[in-house]
């Protein structure tokens, strides 16, 4: 049996296998992980904005907190 063939015999058997599994989906661990990271870069940019806000009230002359 020449090379060529043994790999042409080895990759459509391959080939018929991976089509038979199907598609699993995708690991939750991965997802976990994006929206852990998209949760802290919200919590970061809620806490810069109220930094930001607190120091413009605060550079407000005379400014007195509503009663």
């Amino acid at each position: 049996m020449s090379i060529l063939s043994y790999l042409h015999v080895a990759l459509t058997t391959r080939l018929a296998e991976l089509r038979r599994d199907g598609e699993r989906g995708d690991s939750p661990v991965p997802t976990a992980v994006i929206i852990a990271g998209l949760v802290a870069v919200a919590m970061a940019v809620t806490a810069l904005a109220l930094a930001k806000a607190n120091n413009w009230m605060n550079g407000i002359p005379d400014h007195t907190n509503p009663k």
